[in-house]
């Protein structure tokens, strides 16, 4: 039996300053995050930012908490409740870090008979910070709890036509009849990640995100930045 696994980011608990404490200290000292060795991965997380940002983020994190909590988990619960209509087989959510945890959501796909498991990650774009660590966080779990159980992993959807047709509609029910530009904005990661994650080592940060078929174009997330606006327009 197939069952999906839809896994997010994640959210603290609650926007207390313990419980975000808690998850900026599993978020951040993750290596595929803040890709430093140990020793100073730790001196720069537990002992200068969990010591100035919590209270910092929690504070941030009060102006957008619902009355349901977290909007990043409210929404993601959002989607699966959708995709469930759609759908014959079980339907759940993990996240990378904190609470519902990726091992929490297989653990109630194998307790309704699933015994496959598509894994999507919820994001458009691959980078090392998010569809890598997700993948590696879900084959660890899996090795650890769930031999048996197989595990398919969702690819990269930013040029997939479902997605961008749907981005584009959100993004034309918005527009004004006359505009000049429209800029797209992304979170940036550092130039060595995109070079960790291209086992082609074909990627050289020049011209290759615009050169057709380039190897490194399924593991670069500039390229797939680049690639969203282009099939968006």
């Amino acid at each position: 039996m197939k069952g999906i696994l839809l896994v997010n980011l994640g959210s603290p608990r609650s926007t207390a300053v313990n419980d975000v404490k808690e998850y900026l200290d599993e978020f951040l000292m993750d290596e595929k995050v803040i890709d430093y060795r140990w020793i100073f991965r730790a001196l720069l997380v537990r002992g200068i930012i969990l010591n100035t940002r919590p209270a910092k983020s929690a504070e941030a994190y009060k102006t957008v908490w619902t009355e349901q909590g977290s909007p990043l988990i409210v929404i993601t619960e959002k989607i699966q409740k959708k995709l469930q209509k759609l759908v014959d087989v079980p339907v759940e959510i993990g996240m990378r870090y904190a609470q519902p945890s990726i091992e929490a959501g297989i653990q109630k796909l194998v307790d309704q008979g699933v015994t496959e498991i598509v894994l999507f990650p919820l994001y458009p774009q691959y980078a090392m910070s998010t569809t890598e660590t997700v993948i590696d966080k879900a084959e660890e779990v899996r090795k650890k709890s769930f031999p048996n159980i197989k595990i398919n992993y969702i690819q990269p959807f930013y040029n997939r036509e479902i997605y961008t047709d749907c981005l584009a509609e959100s993004i034309r029910e918005k527009l004004p009849e006359n505009f000049d530009a429209l800029q797209f904005s992304y979170h940036g990661v550092p130039e060595r990640h995109i070079y960790k994650t291209d086992p082609t080592k074909t990627c050289n940060l020049n011209d290759c995100c615009s050169r057709e078929n380039n190897p490194s174009h399924q593991f670069c997330y500039r390229h797939q930045c680049f690639g969203c606006d282009q099939f968006c327009y």
